[in-house]
């Protein structure tokens, strides 16, 4: 009878280990700053241009499989930013000519990602923090010259959610997504930059962050 009763012991924890081997879809929705220095010699009309394009929507959405409180998955991020104004200059004659400018940024990632939370805990209170190890890639284009590169990059979040139900949790994450550019194609040809040339990529979010556990 004792050995009955730890052989069902035993068959019962195991259930209960595979029952908390669980799915999750985490999208999130916010703003987000990039932090690299804005380039010295600028006018103030062209800072206020480069200004625009340090501020735009962030958008990540990442999916994991749970070993107990440690994830495994993927995750994608992406940000959009854009800014329109007037750049002046002189023409051939030396006069000041203004011309309308557009630009458009698209900075993205995608890799593997760990995540450890507690979400297969009796709390409603979850907390969880992810890091992914992957692919950071910028576009950039100002009326037909388009400019891309890619590097290796880093993506971080940490967040603090409700659960509404079992399966929905919804609350604030604080991100940062990392990375650098040495080099650049625009328009076919490709650039090298200097130590004190290359394009930071690096951003730090808030967003509203939704987990479907299931």
């Amino acid at each position: 009878m004792i050995k009955k009763l730890m052989l069902l012991g035993a068959v019962s924890s195991s259930l209960l280990s595979f029952a908390q081997q669980k799915f999750s879809i985490i999208p999130s929705v916010g703003y987000a700053w990039r932090v690299a220095e804005t380039p010295p010699g600028l006018s103030k009309q062209e800072k206020d241009y480069v200004k625009e394009l340090k501020n735009g929507v962030h958008f990540d959405i990442s999916a994991y499989y749970h070993l107990r409180n440690i994830g495994l998955g993927v995750k994608f991020s992406n940000f959009n930013a854009s800014s329109n104004g007037w750049i002046s200059g002189s023409d051939y004659y030396g006069n000041t000519v203004s011309v309308p400018v557009s630009t458009k940024d698209n900075i993205t990632f995608f890799g593997p990602a760990i995540l450890y939370s507690n979400y297969n805990e009796p709390t409603k209170h979850k907390l969880f923090f992810d890091v992914a190890l992957g692919v950071i890639s910028y576009t950039t284009k100002t009326g037909t010259v388009k400019g891309t590169g890619s590097n290796l990059g880093l993506d971080a979040g940490f967040g603090y959610q409700y659960a509404l139900s079992k399966n929905f949790m919804i609350g604030p994450k604080l991100g940062v997504t990392a990375g650098t550019l040495n080099k650049m194609k625009i328009d076919g040809r490709t650039y090298e930059f200097g130590d004190n040339e290359k394009e930071g990529l690096t951003r730090i979010s808030l967003s509203a962050a939704a987990t479907f556990h299931f």
